[in-house]
């Protein structure tokens, strides 16, 4: 009752409530997602995953809507991921996106992503370092891998 596990399913709670958009049945993720922090730059948990996500796994994936969380704007980005290794989940991205960005959103998208194999628990960043040549790598042998 007073552990930590209870304090984190209260703000989860709290959290869809006050933003049923972002509940984790809108976000089409399972009860095993762990939630969209209020504010990211607070949580200690927010901050270690985004660390790990910059050098994550590479894969695609195909935006399939998100939902503006703050006027900065911050943005939750909802992709259908695919990695190399033949795996495809549901994928969560939590970004601060220029104005620019935000326009060039479009459903169907495919952008390059960071997960963390070891984790797995719906959470991916934008890759915005990738290198293009194995992003096309990358697509080449999901594409191949359809084929088959």
């Amino acid at each position: 009752m007073f552990g930590r596990k209870q304090k984190r399913n209260d703000l989860n709670d709290l959290m869809a409530q006050l933003r049923p958009d972002l509940s984790r049945e809108s976000l089409g993720v399972g009860p095993g997602f762990p939630g969209v922090a209020p504010n990211p730059l607070l949580s200690g948990d927010a901050r270690k995953r985004t660390a790990e996500l910059r050098t994550g796994a590479l894969a695609l994936g195909v935006l399939v809507d998100w939902r503006e969380v703050n006027g900065n704007p911050r943005v939750v980005l909802m992709f259908d991921v695919e990695t190399a290794d033949g795996s495809s989940f549901r994928g969560i991205a939590d970004e601060d996106l220029t104005i620019t960005e935000l326009t060039r959103l479009a459903p169907g998208q495919t952008l390059p992503v960071r997960y963390r194999p070891a984790v797995m628990d719906h959470y991916v960043a934008l890759a915005r370092d990738a290198d293009p040549a194995r992003v096309q790598q990358l697509s080449d042998e999901i594409a191949s891998r359809k084929q088959t």
